[in-house]
């Protein structure tokens, strides 16, 4: 049976877990003991790297969670060493484009969800782009959530077989409407495709078709590419939906029925794990592939993230969206019997960017031409965690639109936020915690560290100024919503032109607010009390003639946008149009010049007296 989760000082321990997806669990080796074992594998391990949606640190059984029974997942901890102090961002696109650099989201562009800020910048270079370029067959199936148009969807980052949703989840604006978490609708290499089933148990199916295609793949003197599989998921994010038979155990016990749906999401992923991992041992992969698992987030249902909670956060503060430890300290495992020690703990502090080198080390890659990674290679540690790890400063910080150096932000204030970690301290919004004696963070002691908190604040300033390349000095009054020749970071553009980019689809999520915010569930389409609008920053990669759509509900819908009048603007130049109230849509033909520009547009109500912008905007090249 598994013991409960453990907090020493600041250190949370897992022990040894029974294995539930193989005979037995292998006897506590260390990297010497795999030496000779190692010396035999495959130079070019296969590599599948899984990332869960919202699973806090706490939410699985061997972290001592007392309600959710997650046997193959704690198998898995058994197996593997384990990173107890590994840290991630506090919400989704951050933490993937920083996964799939080994750079800060803040370096790549991607620090947000929405707001023309969840785009990782064209020309960085991603994990599956390195393990392609070293011979690797790359697949993904899942969550990007770092852009859907060219150049930016997955299918154009280095995959070679893609199967994914749209946007941050499965039923957001971008996605299919009828989209529910059932019978979806996603998009293998950008075309649509009917789904049965419920998404999790979607995404392993492919999965397990993959591997099986993977081992038909070598004969005679052909022999199988590795494979690197990128396994992001949409579960655990809301809205909390899973079958009932994995939710409702949870709601017999008591627990308030979307936490018990939580809780259900989570167990019908580890009952997939536990299908997948022995498929690897049925098809004789298990020893030679490097399964890494990690959460994107700290929890989103869990745990409320406060002191007096009625749920389970493994004692820390914060949850999914907070710069305290609860909101981005995670769980992270990774096995590779032929190559690493198991069941053991690496305690130093590590993060996800570090995993971009470490793989490059594993597993021989080429590395990028001229790419600095903000990571460093974990390989040493993780064959010997007694090796000699330096202790360094990590960052994280959330941030709107255009960021703004805030080392005091106040606590009404949800963002900028930031925290500085090293391996003893936590400076969090100005505060200043002694993890190793209080790993809760609790207790400021920043009046008994001043010169501490001085060194911090300066390595904020320092890493802000880096990663955003602005005055940290300056901006404090600058809204978010101001334009790049105010000083502030440049934007991720969309681009339209000939070829790939001949039809692109921006929504309301992907604008940068001017007034209101931004939205991203379906339902809020039709919501006539809101009136919001924003801008896109554009790319016209070829001067020429362009069909600009404008529309309030995606074509499936066929819905009219009750509008009298509606305008677009395109740089300087403006074009409007008159319509009837029943129309679904407006469209302009106009002749574009070559280069950058701000797209804006005004959907007029003269009933109501009011206007907000489009929400959908489609470009298309027209031909000469």
């Amino acid at each position: 049976m598994l013991s409960p989760h453990r907090v020493i000082g600041r250190r949370f321990s897992v022990v040894t877990a029974i294995v539930l997806f193989a005979a037995c669990v292998p006897p506590a080796t260390t990297a010497a003991d795999n030496a000779e074992t190692s010396s035999r594998s495959n130079p070019s391990p296969n590599v599948l790297l899984i990332v869960t949606d919202d699973q806090g640190y706490g939410d699985m059984g061997c972290h001592g969670n007392p309600w959710l029974k997650t046997p193959n997942l704690d198998a898995l901890a058994a197996q593997s060493v384990r990173l107890t102090d590994y840290h991630v961002d506090p919400i989704c696109t951050p933490t993937r484009s920083a996964l799939m650099t080994g750079r800060y989201c803040t370096r790549v562009g991607a620090w947000d969800v929405v707001i023309g800020r969840q785009m990782l910048r064209h020309d960085e270079t991603t994990m599956a782009q390195v393990f392609r370029d070293s011979g690797y067959r790359t697949a993904m199936f899942g969550k990007w959530h770092l852009g859907d148009t060219y150049p930016y969807a997955p299918r154009f980052r280095g995959f070679d077989d893609v199967f994914c949703h749209r946007a941050g989840g499965v039923d957001e604006i971008g996605n299919p409407p009828e989209n529910d978490y059932f019978d979806d609708t996603y998009f293998r290499n950008g075309v649509a495709e009917s789904t049965t089933g419920y998404c999790t148990d979607v995404w392993f199916d492919d999965l397990l078709g993959y591997l099986d295609d993977h081992q038909a793949s070598g004969s005679g003197a052909t022999p199988r590419r590795p494979f690197f599989v990128y396994l992001p998921l949409n579960a655990m994010h809301s809205p909390f939906r899973a079958p009932e038979k994995a939710w409702r155990p949870y709601a017999e016990m008591g627990i308030e029925t979307e936490r018990a749906k939580f809780y259900g999401m989570i167990a019908n992923f580890d009952a997939n794990l536990g299908r997948l991992m022995a498929a690897l041992e049925k098809q004789d992969l298990a020893d030679d592939t490097i399964v890494i698992f990690m959460s994107d987030n700290g929890t989103a249902m869990g745990s409320t993230g406060t002191e007096d909670d009625d749920g389970y956060n493994a004692g820390m503060r914060g949850k999914k969206g907070s710069v305290y430890d609860g909101g981005h300290h995670v769980a992270c495992f990774v096995r590779w019997p032929d190559g690493l020690p198991t069941d053991v703990d690496v305690d130093h502090l590590t993060c996800h960017r570090d995993w971009m080198p470490t793989l490059i080390d594993l597993c021989d890659l080429s590395p990028p031409d001229d790419v600095s990674f903000d990571g460093r290679t974990m390989a040493a540690i993780l064959k010997d965690p007694n090796a000699a790890w330096p202790d360094r400063k990590l960052f994280v910080q959330r941030q709107s639109d255009q960021p703004v150096c805030m080392l005091q932000p106040g606590t009404k204030r949800r963002k900028p936020n930031y925290a500085v970690m090293t391996e003893q301290f936590r400076l969090v919004n100005g505060q200043l915690f002694d993890i190793e004696s209080d790993p809760g963070q609790r207790i400021d002691v920043a009046d008994r560290y001043p010169d501490i908190v001085e060194e911090l604040s300066a390595s904020y300033r320092e890493h802000f100024e880096d990663v955003y390349g602005i005055d940290p000095t300056e901006g404090e009054g600058r809204r978010p919503t101001d334009p790049t020749d105010d000083g502030g970071v440049p934007f991720t553009r969309f681009m339209v032109g000939p070829g790939p980019y001949a039809s692109t689809l921006m929504t309301v999520r992907d604008w940068h607010p001017t007034k209101g915010g931004v939205i991203w569930q379906q339902p809020q389409l039709a919501d006539n009390d809101l009136w919001i609008q924003g801008f896109w920053a554009l790319n016209v990669k070829k001067a020429g003639r362009y069909r600009v759509k404008l529309s309030r509900y995606p074509d499936q819908l066929n819905r009219s946008m009750q509008y009298d009048r509606v305008e677009l603007t395109i740089g300087p130049r403006t074009w409007s149009q008159s319509l009837d109230r029943d129309e679904t849509a407006a469209e302009f033909s106009v002749t574009l010049p070559a280069g950058d520009s701000l797209v804006k547009t005004r959907c007029i109500d003269s009933q109501a007296g009011r206007e907000r912008g489009a929400y959908y905007v489609r470009f298309e090249h027209l031909a000469e």
